[in-house]
């Protein structure tokens, strides 16, 4: 069949595109060099995503750039050929298919005539294939991203599936744990607990990824955060101890508005160190947890396990400390339950 080389290309290599960036791109360049008279175009996909309702891509034909809008759950919804308003002249007659999942819309530097608005939706019906396979790869990856981070979903998705496989990486890990926590479960209404553990994930895994860390795992009410080593150590280092003290001023401002509802405060521990983990597959046959393993992982913990007796809320270990030029106070040698060698430690002047 002979067909125009728009449609050829959703035919043929639309469905292998690495995201709706580029194909929103490589179509409407196409369409272009084929004379539709375009401003832009804009394609939506709906994610199952517990913050983000809808991801926007809006592709600008005098300049070829693509630039990403975020819809959050709850927000409001949009009409379809809005999104196009900072492109150009947007027509009524701007063409999109509009069903639940995605918008592909199309806005003109003039009015389409017949046989343009023609060519569109032939487009729109040669692109549902390539655009459903599309939006289920970008459904699967925000999946994966929401249970088990970014690299670690990555990671997933290139095929490592195989009990045992994973890799050696060098990382500074950060553990932290909310003290008292059984206590308060156990005097507060379930609601209360979920959400008093809400807020402090927010302070905390929000400050890692601020610092382009990772959350591994939640573990009760503890967190586990690796930031890789990718160039020099000290930076993973530095940006390791920047996610503790954002954590902590975010903390301290909450437990501020927890006081003032009358609500007690929630105190907490966290230790960073740097060293080698597994990084992989560990599970049954068919139930498996893509996280990190390891004496370093084993380390972070039981450092943090001091927090309580050594009356700190930040302790850095001696092999985190020895690549960081940041100001920190030594506490001596200390002994680590289950550690053979004793571990020198260190914390934050003000913790």
């Amino acid at each position: 069949m002979d067909l125009p080389a728009p449609l050829a290309w959703l035919v043929d290599e639309a469905a292998a595109t690495l995201g709706p960036e580029l194909f929103l791109a490589e179509l409407g360049g196409r369409l272009l060099a084929d004379g539709v008279p375009l401003a832009g175009g804009a394609l939506t996909l709906a994610v199952p995503h517990p913050v983000i309702a809808r991801r926007t891509f809006l592709w600008r034909a005098d300049t070829g750039a693509v630039i990403e809008a975020l819809s959050f759950a709850g927000g409001p919804r949009q009409a379809g050929h809005d999104w196009l308003s900072g492109l150009g002249p947007v027509r009524e007659d701007a063409i999109g298919p509009v069903p639940e999942r995605l918008v592909l819309g199309w806005a003109g530097t003039r009015p389409f005539d017949r046989h343009e608005t023609e060519r569109l939706l032939q487009v729109a019906r040669f692109a549902a294939a390539p655009l459903s396979a599309l939006a289920e790869r970008a459904a699967l990856t925000a999946l994966l991203e929401a249970y088990l981070g970014r690299r670690s979903a990555a990671r997933v998705q290139a095929g490592a599936l195989r009990r045992g496989t994973g890799e050696t990486i060098r990382a500074a890990l950060l553990y932290a744990d909310l003290r008292n926590f059984t206590a308060l479960s156990e005097t507060s209404v379930p609601a209360a607990v979920i959400a008093a553990l809400d807020a402090w994930f927010d302070r905390v895994a929000g400050a890692v990824h601020a610092f382009r860390g990772e959350v591994l795992k939640f573990i009760g009410d503890g967190v586990l955060a690796i930031f890789p080593v990718s160039g020099a150590p000290a930076e993973a280092c530095d940006a390791a101890l920047r996610a503790v003290m954002a954590a902590r001023a975010g903390m301290a401002h909450l437990d501020q508005t927890r006081e003032a509802e009358g609500l007690p405060p929630l105190p907490f521990g966290a230790a960073v160190h740097l060293g080698d983990i597994l990084w992989g597959n560990i599970g049954a046959a068919d139930r498996l947890d893509f996280t990190a393993i390891g004496p370093a992982v084993n380390l972070v913990s039981r450092l943090e396990g001091l927090c309580r007796p050594l009356g700190r809320s930040v302790l850095v270990s001696g092999a985190l400390a020895a690549e960081t030029a940041m100001p920190l106070l030594p506490l001596g040698e200390q002994v680590l339950r289950g550690i053979a060698a004793p571990c020198a430690v260190f914390t934050l002047p003000d913790a």
